[in-house]
């Protein structure tokens, strides 16, 4: 239902994107009842807009969702072609349109409100948060609030980076792609001065796949220079373009920093995605820790309890991405080198895991053991010196 004025809700979501309808579904599933749910944004997210890779074990909630999964993967280097068996994992891929279609569906059966207006300030008392428009006008006041817009990190990070992408759906009129197989990431394309660049491809059938570029860097590049390394990445592949139709074109920008963000605001403020830390530095890697996010937030009110998750990465992984993120950017080490190592001495369940922030203290001990020693300990060095410094400042 639409409100036309300041309404009482237990809960508002601020924002109604991934985040948001991920914590929806979860609330139908974990059945919460009672709850009066209120969702604050311009606009009311249907269709494909986005596409989410991820892996996990199979037979999850997720399962009937799914457009397509892998149970194994390809990491491709000028030096060949490493063929990563994910048992028990396997890589998934999830469109957006679903996503949202569950949430519509969590959002009348909680008989939510939904708010169509932009919010600005949220005002906290300790007792209840007032959700206020731009213009300062009262739209919601919650028992508690999940906001899920963008934000820049508390204090700016010793490196920040961005992960950032274009990719397109291609569709063929013949076979032309295996769905077998996704290709996760393939190091062949040029490489950027600063950073690192690969492709990737994920089959849904032998006619329709998602083929996208993407760069680790400071630098964003202008749309003649996402299509030019698309082409060129097509041309690697041994696709021929003339032959094949973009259906759909994605673009992306993910912040890539060790520079914190701040998840808990205020008393009742919950900040969930990027902006609650949900996204891997090294990687940029975001749907495990909103999904995480989503479930714990659930759980908790199921259970009366308050809707704050657990910090989305252990600290000791938040410190190897600053110290990897440094090494990277200050040229200690190649990105197609790092990650290259990484796969090569470790089994690929490891690394997935290490990769959504599951790991035990042992096997990231192993992980970082795989690393190169020498590059990697003068950014340990420089990491320590970088905190130091900040700290002194602060």
């Amino acid at each position: 239902m639409q409100a036309s004025s300041a309404v009482d809700v237990d809960l508002a979501l601020v924002g109604g994107g991934g985040a948001a309808s991920l914590v929806l579904a979860a609330l139908d599933r974990h059945g919460v009842t009672g709850l009066r749910v209120a969702v604050v944004d311009p606009v009311h997210k249907r269709g494909q807009d986005r596409t989410w890779a991820f892996w996990g074990l199979p037979g999850d909630d997720l399962d009937p969702l799914l457009s397509a999964s892998w149970s194994q993967v390809d990491v491709v280097t000028r030096a060949g072609r490493r063929v990563l068996t994910l048992d028990p994992l396997r890589y998934a891929m999830l469109r957006s349109a679903p996503v949202y279609d569950r949430a519509a569906s969590a959002e009348r059966r909680l008989d939510a409100v939904r708010i169509s207006a932009a919010a600005g300030e949220l005002h906290d008392d300790g007792e209840r948060v007032t959700v206020r428009d731009p213009e300062g006008r009262d739209l919601v006041r919650a028992g508690w609030v999940l906001d899920s817009r963008p934000r820049r990190p508390k204090r700016p990070g010793r490196t920040s980076w961005l992960q950032h992408f274009r990719g397109w759906w291609l569709a063929a009129d013949r076979p032309t792609f295996d769905p077998q197989r996704a290709v996760l990431m393939d190091f062949r394309t040029p490489q950027p001065q600063r950073g690192v660049s690969f492709g990737y491809v994920l089959p849904v059938d032998d006619r329709f796949a998602l083929v996208e570029y993407t760069e680790f860097g400071p630098e964003l590049l202008d749309d003649a220079g996402y299509d030019t390394a698309l082409r060129g990445y097509a041309d690697l592949l041994g696709l021929d373009l003339t032959a094949l139709r973009v259906r759909e074109v994605e673009d992306g920008v993910i912040p890539m920093t060790d520079g914190p963000f701040e998840s808990r605001p205020s008393p009742r403020v919950v900040r969930l995605g990027t902006a609650g830390g949900a996204t891997r530095p090294s990687t940029g890697f975001t749907f495990s820790a909103m999904l995480r996010q989503a479930d714990q937030v659930a759980r908790a009110l199921a259970a009366g309890r308050p809707p704050v998750p657990a910090p989305a990465y252990p600290g000791r992984h938040l410190w190897m991405d600053a110290v990897a993120l440094r090494a990277l950017d200050r040229g200690h080490v190649g990105g197609v080198e790092f990650f290259e190592r990484l796969f090569d001495r470790n089994p690929a369940e490891r690394v997935l895991r290490f990769l959504d922030g599951v790991t035990s203290p042992a096997e990231d001990l192993a992980v970082m053991r795989s690393s190169p020693l020498l590059p990697m300990t003068g950014a340990v060095l420089g990491d320590a010196a970088g905190r130091l410094r900040a700290r002194l400042r602060r």
